[in-house]
């Protein structure tokens, strides 16, 4: 299928295209909606995903049948072949009924593919009042290291890959499992990741972010990939959430990283320390059931 670009462009507020999320602005933006639809089905990724450091196969994929594409509005429908499935459709449109037609096709299609969930999903620009994400949103954030890593941690951050079971590491993942940490623990076990950065509290893992890695973004620019981040609810108010996080920026300065995009919960404390930290907001990524 071949969109007309011309149509998709001006009701697209934010960067992020359907099963890769948000990219870079200046990214092919045309390139890779053409691309997400030439693989779908095959269980390929594409080489740029962030998603394949994962797993060996693609769970989600465009339902190109599904596509509705017109001068008023553009459905990008997408099934996550992973539990019961999950149908979303994205919507690019700014008609008074655009996200109508949106939880309708995703309604339809769900039950055409026995999924049992159906989604809606649709972007609000930076400009707009983060008040209309609230609750439903993240925000698109962007660091770029043009200008270097930023402020360096005033707590000690730990690299060793040993220290993290020597001080709780299962523990600590276990406790944050909620956040992700007990896959990601996993995934240390297997030695599949890269490093993990952790602070303590007397000699006990309190927060972690990670895993470190960098991936060649589709231009070829070396992206920051999204980590794990928090820190254990009784050693909040520490500042062990900021020096991990800068401990994280300088360590993607150190690895030639170009920038890093993140989506963060609209007023969750991740979201605040992103912005306190300068990071641009690209926008709102919303998700509701159809």
């Amino acid at each position: 299928m071949r969109f007309h670009w011309g149509w998709i462009e001006p009701v697209m507020p934010v960067p992020y295209v359907p099963t890769l999320g948000p990219v870079r602005p200046g990214d092919p933006l045309p390139d890779l909606f053409e691309a997400v639809v030439e693989i779908a089905g095959t269980g390929r990724f594409l080489p740029y995903d962030k998603d394949r450091r994962w797993s060996a196969t693609k769970t989600e994929r465009v339902l190109v049948d599904g596509i509705e594409h017109d001068q008023r509005q553009t459905l990008v429908p997408t099934l996550l072949e992973r539990g019961a499935g999950t149908v979303k459709v994205h919507v690019y449109g700014a008609e008074p009924d655009s996200l109508t037609a949106g939880a309708d096709l995703a309604r339809k299609l769900a039950a055409a593919h026995g999924a049992a969930k159906a989604r809606v999903v649709w972007f609000l620009g930076p400009e707009q009042p983060e008040a209309y994400a609230q609750g439903v949103g993240t925000r698109v954030q962007f660091k770029d290291f043009t200008h270097g890593p930023g402020e360096a941690s005033a707590v000690p951050v730990h690299y060793d890959k040993q220290l993290h079971e020597e001080a709780g590491f299962g523990e600590f993942a276990e406790e944050m499992a909620a956040d992700g940490f007990a896959f990601l623990h996993q995934q240390m076990q297997a030695g599949t990741v890269g490093p993990v950065l952790t602070v303590l509290h007397d000699g006990r893992v309190a927060g972690a972010i990670g895993p470190m890695e960098t991936m060649a973004d589709p231009t070829g620019s070396a992206r920051l990939l999204p980590q794990y981040f928090g820190v254990l609810p009784q050693y909040r108010g520490h500042g062990y959430g900021r020096a991990l996080w800068r401990a994280a920026m300088h360590w993607g300065h150190q690895h030639s990283a170009a920038y890093q995009l993140l989506q963060t919960e609209v007023g969750g404390a991740s979201d605040r320390l992103c912005q306190a930290e300068g990071l641009a907001s690209l926008g709102f990524v919303n998700q509701r059931s159809a």
